[in-house]
């Protein structure tokens, strides 16, 4: 096996669930490769420390909020109707229910069309915002913030290991912050770690409709030393069909003092591109 073709089976090969031949051959490759030795030794450990980051303690407004909702849901049961009447409305309905699939599909899509009908006539919109969805709005926006500022935190460490988790947290927001872009756009252009900027490549592809990610990454292609960066790079730019890649991706087809597989990821990206 060829060095790239270990390292696309190392997330495999570090987590124990990689087929039996193909451990093999990863093991015969790195007695003989120092290189991916040493990273697949640095994967395994990033992937042992990966779970120690401590779960986050809940804030006393948020413990407060839940006792809220807690209590409004019990409230909700104490005034719910005995479980006894419904079991007899329901045998009572199961009498001249149909038993065709059919025709039981078709009532209960009338129903449910009655249902969102009379619905709107009977509960005006200003109606659903309650006290309940409220505190739960707040307790939303609560752990987004808290999720931005543990990934932020974590990737302004000196360990590559954290500066990994950090990026790794950047998957759990949605709509990041323009802070939280930065950080990873000046992650990918100057961490010092291959796996870290790798990494990066990976978590910025979910913001790839944002006009400052695709900017990054252009920007990025001719700026990195890694040809597996590089590569990836290429990769992404070429799924965002992002054209103004295009002139990057030309310069790089004509360098003679990048890697021949970087120039030929390049040229294939230009076919699809142009």
């Amino acid at each position: 096996m060829q060095c790239e073709e270990v390292r696309e089976q190392f997330a495999s090969y570090v987590i124990g669930q990689i087929e039996e031949t193909a451990h093999s051959l990863v093991d015969q490759h790195l007695k003989s490769c120092d290189s991916c030795r040493s990273e697949a030794a640095e994967l395994k450990r990033l992937w042992i420390t990966l779970g120690s980051i401590p779960a986050a303690d809940p804030s006393p407004e948020m413990r407060t909020r839940f006792d809220i909702m807690l209590e409004a849901y019990r409230q909700g049961l104490d005034h719910a109707p005995k479980a006894t009447w419904w079991e007899s409305v329901n045998t009572w309905l199961s009498g001249w229910w149909p038993k065709r699939p059919a025709i039981q599909f078709g009532l209960a899509l009338a129903l449910l069309i009655l249902g969102v009908v009379v619905g709107r006539q009977f509960y005006p919109a200003s109606v659903v915002n309650t006290p309940i969805d409220s505190e739960l709005a707040k307790v939303r926006d609560e752990l987004y913030q808290t999720r931005q500022m543990v990934a932020l935190s974590l990737m302004q460490q000196q360990s590559a290991s954290d500066r990994l988790k950090g990026v790794n947290w950047s998957y759990r927001l949605q709509q990041p912050s323009a802070e939280v872009l930065t950080a990873l756009l000046d992650a990918l252009m100057h961490d010092t770690n291959v796996n870290v900027r790798l990494a990066t490549v990976d978590a910025l592809r979910q913001f790839g409709d944002q006009p400052a990610v695709r900017r990054g990454v252009v920007e990025a292609m001719a700026r990195q030393e890694s040809a597996m960066v590089q590569i990836a790079l290429i990769d992404l730019a070429v799924d965002l069909r992002e054209k103004e890649s295009i002139t990057a991706l030309r310069e790089l087809t004509q360098d003679s003092q990048i890697n021949g597989a970087v120039r030929e990821r390049a040229q294939r990206g230009l076919a699809e591109l142009e």
